[in-house]
């Protein structure tokens, strides 16, 4: 005989379970997951190419104009294709992150106002499949260096921790505009424009040692450096170097943003149901 389920009701018991329950709601995000993986390329033609196609035509724009037309230097010896393309993987997911974390609420505002579950998987959920994309667009990188001849050095085995580091700084943005956007909803147009100046500001097309040693450090603000600057030293190897006092303050506003996003996250969760 299969015993019932025990359901305890108990002041603060959600609070006190939470964590617990990101993990027994684990389903719900697997589905919300492979959904917007399904709708993202549902009524494509090349469907799921397009992932690749993106990032590959943006990658040939910035060799032309950074290399061809503005004559800038690569890094560490590398061909300029794949110095531009070791940053646009970090970028790229991370500018997709933002804009499906920024709607992720409102878009399943039906089931927030109907059901309970941890509101943390929905955006969780987003970055995800944004992260499905980014493993996707490496195929670009893997088919540079073989066009190329180019072979990582043995750095290429810490690129995990910088994709960590890039999955932090997704989730820690993400989760405030996500948090934001539910009240405040002039945040669909502002995260557009956060993200297309996130580009020009950050050392996607060109390497972030041309910045002048004076300003390096008030760059690395933009926590997206210290995180392309890892994908490079990771893949370009050689004498690609990274600026540490720079690399160390971007990683600590990552961390910053994180936490923070997090806390404020779970600070204004309770509200979505009354609010979205």
């Amino acid at each position: 005989m299969v015993q019932p389920t025990e359901l305890v009701i108990e002041a603060g018991r959600t609070e006190q379970q939470y964590w617990k329950d990101l993990w027994r709601y684990r389903e719900l995000f697997y589905f919300l997951a492979w959904r917007d993986i399904l709708v993202r390329y549902k009524q494509t033609i090349i469907g799921i190419a397009w992932a690749l196609i993106r990032p590959f035509l943006t990658m040939m724009v910035f060799t032309v104009v950074f290399s061809k037309i503005a004559k800038l230097p690569s890094e560490a010896g590398a061909p300029y294709p794949i110095l531009v393309f070791a940053a646009m993987l970090p970028w790229q997911f991370f500018a997709n992150s933002l804009s499906e974390c920024s709607n992720s609420l409102i878009t399943n505002a039906n089931l927030i106002s109907k059901v309970y579950f941890p509101r943390l998987i929905v955006p969780t959920s987003a970055v995800i499949v944004s992260f499905v994309d980014f493993m996707i667009s490496g195929i670009i990188l893997l088919g540079l260096m073989a066009w190329y001849d180019f072979v990582p050095s043995w750095r290429i085995m810490t690129l995990p921790l910088f994709i960590g580091i890039a999955f932090m700084a997704s989730m820690g943005v993400g989760l405030w505009l996500a948090s934001l956007n539910v009240k405040y909803r002039d945040f669909r147009y502002i995260v557009p424009f956060i993200v297309q100046f996130g580009l020009y500001i950050s050392p996607v097309g060109f390497s972030s040692s041309l910045v002048p040693e004076e300003w390096r450090f008030i760059y690395s603000l933009n926590p997206m450096v210290g995180v392309i600057d890892g994908f490079r030293w990771a893949i370009l190897g050689g004498e690609s170097k990274l600026y540490l006092p720079g690399f160390t303050l971007s990683l600590g506003l990552v961390a910053l943003l994180f936490a923070s996003g997090i806390w404020y996250f779970r600070k204004v969760e309770r509200t979505f149901a009354d609010v979205i």
